[in-house]
């Protein structure tokens, strides 16, 4: 019943992992970056919530939506100030000023609001017990798994069966041909950061509302570990990112459950060290052969 009570912890954990990653993934299938700075996006996110559940004394469900407006739009205004310049510069260029582009964001928050870490309040979400099958599981982390799978099967959705997702896979596959067919490839890309940094201002919401405490570097390790995610699924792969972030979780939970809760960040870097020398293309990559 423990190891059932843990598995639930993890998956809620991993449903925030996957969100995170799914920005990173989308955004790698389509411009072959590592968008370093997304994990302050979702920092950027929960900051946004904060504010909207503190002083707009909004719900839940209104300020989860004006975080992702805000997180779509500010990635975006990151794609046009600090990527597109560098679209046909090298890739270790384009890694760089994503690094860059991180620090920036967190030391301006720290700037502009100090880096003293704040409370969501603990009402946002009713914590009520349930008792499922014997095991007693927080109504918050069935909530938050809900809404977190609402989230990718509308990604799904978007990407599979509407014009701006058959886009993003056209220019996923090959930019120059979707260019040759009238497809607005620098829309395409924007619009790809848009929805990749929503899913993560989604995440810094719910982050917040199931841990409480936030701060400006928070962004770091949880962005590292949805970059693990992502890489362990397959990057590029929108189903392995969600598949990845999930496993993730649920490695965390139960490393943590069997008393070793001081390796639990750790943990991600030894699964991505693995996954780098037994399967780099990631769970559900395949291998591709460069031509140098």
């Amino acid at each position: 019943m423990e190891f059932l009570q843990q598995l639930i912890n993890g998956i809620s954990l991993g449903s925030i992992y996957a969100l995170i990653a799914l920005g990173y993934t989308m955004v790698y299938g389509i411009v072959k970056l590592i968008n370093f700075a997304h994990g302050d996006v979702f920092m950027v996110g929960a900051f946004t919530g904060f504010y909207s559940i503190t002083i707009l004394e909004l719900s839940f469900f209104p300020a989860l939506l004006i975080s992702m407006v805000v997180c779509s739009i500010f990635g975006v205004l990151i794609e046009r100030i600090a990527y597109k310049p560098l679209r046909n510069a090298t890739r270790i260029a384009a890694l760089i000023t994503a690094i860059g582009v991180s620090l920036l964001i967190e030391y301006s928050v720290i700037y502009v609001r100090g880096a003293q870490p704040e409370a969501y309040p603990s009402g946002v979400l009713p914590k009520e017990t349930i008792n499922l099958f014997g095991v007693s599981v927080s109504s918050q982390s069935l909530f938050i798994l809900g809404v977190s799978v609402a989230l990718m099967v509308i990604l799904q959705f978007i990407v599979h069966k509407t014009k701006i997702g058959k886009a993003m896979r056209a220019v996923s596959h090959d930019a120059d041909a979707a260019r040759l067919m009238g497809i607005n490839v620098n829309n395409t890309i924007s619009a790809t950061f848009a929805m990749g940094s929503a899913l993560a201002g989604a995440a810094g919401v719910i982050f917040g509302t199931y841990y409480t405490k936030i701060e400006p570097l928070m962004g770091i390790i949880p962005g590292l570990k949805a970059f693990v995610a992502a890489v362990l699924g397959g990057i590029g792969i929108i189903p392995g990112a969600m598949v990845g972030g999930l496993l993730l979780g649920v490695i965390e939970a139960l490393v943590s459950a069997t008393g070793y809760s001081l390796w639990r960040d750790g943990v991600a870097f030894i699964v991505l060290i693995l996954i780098l020398i037994f399967l780099p293309s990631g769970l559900f990559g395949k291998n591709v052969r460069e031509k140098v």
